[in-house]
C-alpha cells in the first residue's frame, strides 16, 4: 500500500521501495551481528582447547607411603609447578610423591605459569596387605646406539612401573613400556621397580656410538673362545667366498646368536664404520668377492652364551 501527503496543494506519493530498503539493510545488520557472535564463541572454543592441561595421576586415592606418580604432557609446556597441598612442591614434568599424614589434599599444576589444573587426592591411613608376586621382569634389546630409541617392556603383574635407564641418575619413565634414548656409548644398568614385586629387576645394555672405536669395550676372550670366534670368522669368510649363504647363515644363528636375527654387526673397513643386522650384512657378503675378514669379537648377552653384538674388522 502506498502512503501520500500532501505539499503545496499536490500529492506526493511515497513508494513501499524504501520501506523494503530499511528492511533489509536491518536484516544485513543482524546477520553480521550473528556471524560475528559464532566466530568469537568458536574462537574461544579453539582457545580453550589448545590451552588445555594435559596431565595425569597415577591415582586420586591411596594410602600412607603409597607413591603417588604424576606427569605431565600438554604440548609444548616448558615449566611445571606441581603443588601438593601440604606445602611441599615440584618443578618437574614428572615423578613420584609420597604423603606423609592421612587426608584430602588439593594437588595444583601451573603449566608456562599460566595453565592451571587441580586434582583431589585422598590419602588413607592403612595401607592394605598387598601379596608381593615373584621378581617383575625386563624384556627388550640387549645392545642398542647413541640418539637410538630403546624400547623395553615390563614383565609381570602391577600398577605402578618406574624405570631407570642408569644415565640421568632419576626416574626416567614410568609405566609398563619404556621407551629412552641414550646420548653417550657404554654399558649400562636399567633397573625397573613395580608396586607388586618383592624386588627390583635388573637389565644390562651395551650402547654403542657407531663413530667411535668398536672394539674398546670388549672382553678378552679366553681359549675356548678364541677357537669359537675363529670358527665364526671362518663362516663369514665362507659366505664372503662364495659358499651357500644359507647353510651358513643357518648354521652361525643356531650355533652362536640363539637365533636372534636381530645382532647387530658393527663393521670397521679402513676408515669407514657403519652398524647393520646380522642378515643384511652376511647377505652384502655375497656381493664382496676378494673381501678378507682379518677380526672376529662378540659380546654376549648377560649370563649366557648367546651373541648380542658381532665387530668385524675387514679389507679388501
Amino acid at each position: 500500500m502506498e502512503n501520500t501527503k500532501q505539499k503545496d496543494g499536490g500529492e506526493v506519493r511515497q513508494g513501499a521501495g524504501g520501506a523494503n530498503s530499511k528492511g533489509i539493510l536491518l536484516f544485513m545488520m543482524l546477520l553480521l551481528i550473528g556471524l560475528i557472535a559464532v566466530m568469537v564463541y568458536v574462537f574461544r572454543q579453539y582457545n580453550k582447547t589448545a590451552n588445555q592441561i594435559n596431565a595425569k595421576l597415577s591415582a586420586t586415592e591411596l594410602y600412607l607411603n603409597e607413591p603417588l606418580v604424576y606427569a605431565d604432557n600438554t604440548a609444548g609446556a616448558q615449566s611445571w609447578l606441581w603443588e601438593f597441598g601440604n606445602g611441599d612442591q615440584s618443578t618437574t614434568q614428572e615423578g613420584s610423591y609420597s604423603f606423609l599424614k592421612s587426608g584430602t589434599y588439593v594437588l595444583r599444576l601451573t603449566v608456562d605459569a599460566n595453565l592451571r589444573e587441580q586434582f583431589i587426592v585422598t590419602v588413607k591411613d592403612t595401607i592394605p596387605t598387598m601379596v608381593m608376586d615373584s621378581v617383575v621382569r625386563i624384556s627388550g634389546a640387549t645392545t642398542g646406539i647413541v640418539f637410538e630409541e630403546i624400547r623395553l617392556e615390563a614383565e609381570g603383574p602391577g600398577s605402578i612401573y618406574e624405570w631407570w635407564f642408569g644415565e640421568t641418575g632419576q626416574v626416567d619413565a614410568i609405566g609398563k613400556s619404556a621407551l629412552y634414548t641414550y646420548a653417550k656409548p657404554g654399558k649400562y644398568t636399567i633397573t625397573l621397580r613395580s608396586d607388586r614385586s618383592a624386588e627390583m629387576a635388573t637389565h644390562e645394555i651395551l650402547i654403542i656410538d657407531p663413530n667411535e672405536e668398536l672394539f674398546s669395550d670388549l672382553e678378552k676372550p679366553g681359549e675356548g673362545e678364541r677357537k669359537a670366534l675363529d670358527d665364526l670368522r671362518q663362516q663369514i669368510q665362507a659366505i664372503a667366498n662364495g659358499a651357500d649363504f644359507n647353510s651358513k647363515y643357518h648354521y652361525i644363528l643356531d650355533t652362536y646368536l640363539c637365533r636372534n636375527e636381530k645382532v647387530k654387526v658393527n663393521v670397521v673397513m679402513g676408515e669407514e664404520k657403519k652398524q647393520m643386522d646380522i642378515y643384511a650384512y652376511l647377505m652384502g657378503l655375497t656381493f664382496s668377492s676378494g673381501l678378507v675378514i682379518d677380526e672376529v669379537k662378540v659380546s654376549l648377552v648377560p649370563n649366557s652364551d648367546c651373541v648380542n653384538t658381532i665387530n668385524v674388522k675387514q679389507q679388501y
